[in-house]
């Protein structure tokens, strides 16, 4: 759901003690920033319906691209996997589910990945707790109040052969190439990262904006000012696989994205930020820089 914010906010959105909106000087941007993050800290009554933090692993199957279940379930006890935007967590919570069918009670229990949860806010209920407790010390990991390019890979105790991210960074980073070069930093060489964004042009360039007299949530325009699609943008990192497939069924619609790493000699497109607008998630707009001429 694209939930803008008003201009008209109220004075608590606007004047939290952390948030430099309060000042006099306080320009267009940081006063959307300001927003944005009274979204991401809001609890109770506060926080916005379309932002939701408890997403299961039923959900994450539904809406990333088909591969995802199979990907966790390949995981093995030597892998890892980042969730980034998780919420409560409840999709890595599931993953530890016991196994509900005979065949499986009867095995001996197989050990499953490491995994770490990341969240802007700590959103964790008493599920996290308790799964936690059964568990190896450390085998699930949850860190909070830092965006990830905030977090270094010794942070998060190293590379990941899976990321996923569920309407999350992806979707409300105002630095978006930076945050790809992180995720890409953080993924094994054959890590796959899956990810979707809400209302975003098609790779064809074929659709529309599914808000009347409204653009695109995410829009990438090129070093010439043409729009391009958040598929084309992806496809010129260097060491990355990309796949990019639409999901019918979904209001606002989804594009879904695949990327794997297939060398560690990664470069991301560099990406001018030229529009934030905060909502759940914000309204975005980049433009790719110039890459600098070769010296001679």
């Amino acid at each position: 759901m694209k939930q803008i914010l008003p201009r008209c906010l109220t004075a608590f959105l606007l004047c939290l003690p952390a948030l430099p909106a309060c000042a006099a000087e306080a320009t267009p941007v940081e006063i959307e920033f300001s927003r944005q993050q009274s979204i991401l800290h809001g609890r109770g009554t506060l926080r916005l319906e379309g932002y939701v933090i408890d997403r299961g692993l039923a959900s994450y199957a539904h809406a990333l691209m088909p591969g995802f279940e199979d990907a966790v379930e390949r995981l093995g006890p030597k892998d890892r996997w980042l969730d980034i935007g998780a919420g409560r967590g409840q999709a890595i919570i599931d993953y530890y589910a016991p196994p509900s069918d005979a065949d499986a009670l009867r095995k001996p229990p197989r050990r499953k990945a490491d995994t770490v949860a990341m969240s802007i806010e700590d959103r964790r209920m008493e599920a996290w707790h308790q799964t936690a407790a059964r568990l190896e010390p450390g085998q699930m990991r949850y860190v909070f109040d830092k965006p990830l390019r905030a977090f270094s890979a010794a942070d998060l105790g190293g590379q990941f052969q899976l990321i996923s991210d569920v309407i999350g960074g992806f979707s409300y980073t105002e630095e978006l190439s930076m945050f790809m070069e992180r995720v890409m930093s953080l993924l094994t060489v054959d890590g796959v990262f899956y990810s979707a964004l809400q209302d975003v042009r098609n790779e064809d360039g074929d659709n529309k904006p599914f808000y009347p007299n409204e653009p695109f949530l995410t829009r990438i325009f090129d070093e010439k000012g043409a729009e391009t699609s958040i598929c084309a943008w992806l496809r010129r990192i260097q060491c990355a696989e990309v796949v990019c497939m639409p999901k019918s069924g979904w209001k606002p619609p989804l594009q879904t994205y695949r990327v794997r790493k297939t060398c560690e000699a990664v470069s991301v497109p560099r990406l001018e930020r030229t529009r934030f607008v905060a909502g759940t998630p914000p309204e975005r707009s980049f433009r790719i820089t110039p890459a600098p001429a070769a010296a001679r």
